[in-house]
């Protein structure tokens, strides 16, 4: 992990006004100069005056120091041209190609994402999303790891990974990032983070079924453990290395996101276990589910390139195959035994 320098206020956007973008926001607010861009004006008006986003992250203050707003020219004037700036876009996947076609005409030093997934039709990664959108001037960087939003709310302690292949956008995300509970670590392996970020997602769809259907804490590790392995398979195809799947944005996240009950993607498990219709499902969330999105590209991606991707594909089977999460289970349950390193 590179040392911390940041120990002067830094200019902050963040696009996206959800729970994971409002919990950084305020967890950034109190030392940096941080501007929260949502794009429901009437929501984000409210939000200005009740100091609350009681949509996305109701019961917790936003600091005074947070400023809001639904202008988007406005968010990105706060930081365009300046190298010493941070811009953060908070949306889910499938709005990274939307708001990065929008900065075309801005002028961006570094753009860095908090999501996690695969876009849907493309198969691409947000990294290959923002360079196709943005070219090769702009600096890009994925900031990843194990976090929930309202614990990051709440600064409860945490550790997040930022992994670019700009050292400057390291050490700027790092610098502005760590500290007051929360370490950050640095690393040049994007592919690798952002495999290990989507396709545990899948996984803890996996794991709230076997934990929805009583099948018990040993089936549990057991589908935690054989799912690090497939990420890491797939990951290493797209070009990731090895270690990194050992880290904070592979198995850290695939822990937290498999077991911590504040998660989307587990709660969609487990209501797939209950027998309910996954339409109703992520109704009921009201918060996106990038598993759900992403399981195709997974599974497309892993007949791609000849990876061995049992668990994502039963889970994919599910969710648009008409499989049932028995089925699923057994399907796993009757494959021939084979060497743990296979």
């Amino acid at each position: 992990m590179q040392a911390s320098k940041a120990a002067h206020p830094v200019k902050i956007s963040i696009l996206g006004a959800g729970a994971w973008g409002t919990a950084l926001a305020i967890a950034l607010a109190d030392r940096h100069q941080v501007l929260l861009w949502g794009r429901d004006e009437q929501a984000m008006r409210s939000a200005a005056t009740t100091r609350e986003n009681a949509a996305y992250l109701p019961g917790f203050a936003l600091p005074d120091s947070l400023q809001v707003t639904s202008g988007f020219d406005e968010a990105v004037a706060h930081v365009a041209g300046n190298p010493e700036a941070l811009l953060i876009v908070a949306s889910a996947v499938a709005g990274l190609r939307p708001l990065t076609q929008r900065l075309q005409a801005h002028p961006i030093p570094n753009l860095v994402w908090l999501c996690k997934g695969f876009e849907e039709q493309t198969r691409l990664l947000p990294h290959q999303v923002a360079r196709d959108m943005l070219g090769t001037e702009v600096a890009l960087g994925a900031l990843s790891g194990p976090s929930f939003a309202q614990e990051v709310a709440r600064g409860l302690p945490c550790a997040l990974t930022i992994a670019s292949d700009s050292p400057a956008l390291r050490e700027l995300v790092v610098g502005a990032v760590h500290g007051h509970g929360m370490r950050v670590y640095s690393t040049d392996d994007l592919v690798g983070v952002e495999v290990g970020g989507a396709v545990k997602n899948i996984l803890a769809i996996a794991t709230g079924v076997v934990d929805g259907l009583g099948l018990g804490l040993n089936a549990r590790a057991a589908l935690i453990t054989r799912g690090l392995a497939e990420i890491t398979r797939l990951g290493i195809a797209l070009g990731g290395r090895a270690e990194t799947f050992m880290g904070l944005a592979g198995i850290g996240d695939l822990i937290l996101t498999c077991t911590g009950d504040l998660s989307r993607n587990r709660q969609v498990g487990l209501g797939l276990a209950q027998g309910k219709k996954l339409d109703a499902i992520v109704t009921e969330l009201g918060h996106v589910a990038e598993g759900v999105r992403c399981a195709r590209a997974v599974r497309a991606l892993a007949a791609q390139h000849q990876v061995e991707m049992p668990i994502a594909n039963a889970v994919a089977a599910v969710l648009f195959d008409g499989g049932s999460p028995r089925d699923m289970v057994e399907s796993l349950l009757s494959r021939d035994p084979r060497d743990e390193r296979a």
